[in-house]
């Protein structure tokens, strides 16, 4: 049985610190939204059924698929954006799946991590669910940090995201940020290690 990790959580909270220690660990990294990227530059079938869907519109002047041009169809339609998922939720279901059971074969747990994880219906393949979680002003000050951009764009962004009880009620386990990034580490370090004890 594959051990699959699934981590969550709103932006800014420490994600890839907690992804880093499970490497360490031995894990493999499965980002969705890479697979997400890599899908629609590579996979045809996908590419054509959103074609079909979206109309040219869709494609740069090399026609190829921009996603900056698809998402400035469908985020302010709510009816586009809920076919969009739709569509590309089974294609990334199923290589999520794949990079899962390659990790298996090496005898290696898969770290899936996914913003939309538990909407997504990742998080019911996995074995453990972890969300991660920090204060508002925190996350606030990383994307600043990390996207250089002003503290009302990051406030917006933070406060468009789901709040943490949704994370609270919905994740086997929690893993809180307070902003020591060591302790934080320290902290994933030991959870990782008792969730793949529990599931060897």
């Amino acid at each position: 049985m594959a051990q699959v990790i699934g981590i969550t959580g709103p932006t800014g909270a420490g994600k890839t610190t907690a992804l880093r220690t499970l490497e360490e660990l031995g894990g493999v990294i499965v980002d969705a939204d890479a697979v997400y990227h890599r899908l629609l530059e590579e996979n045809a079938p996908l590419r054509a059924t959103l074609l079909g869907r979206f109309g040219e519109e869709i494609l740069n002047g090399a026609g190829e698929l921009d996603r900056k041009r698809l998402g400035a169809v469908v985020f302010g339609d709510p009816e586009a954006l809920e076919d969009l998922n739709r569509i590309t939720h089974g294609f990334i279901l199923a290589e999520v799946d794949r990079l899962c059971a390659q990790a298996a074969e090496q005898g290696r747990p898969a770290a899936v991590d996914a913003v939309a994880l538990i909407e997504s219906g990742l998080g019911a393949r996995c074995s453990a669910v972890v969300g991660v979680l920090a204060p508002k002003e925190l996350r606030i000050r990383r994307i600043m940090e990390r996207e250089g951009i002003s503290y009302e764009y990051a406030r917006s962004r933070v406060e468009a995201q789901r709040e943490d009880s949704f994370f609270r009620a919905r994740c086997g386990y929690i893993l809180e940020n307070g902003g020591d990034q060591a302790q934080f580490r320290a902290e994933a370090l030991s959870l990782f290690r008792r969730i793949l004890e529990k599931n060897s």
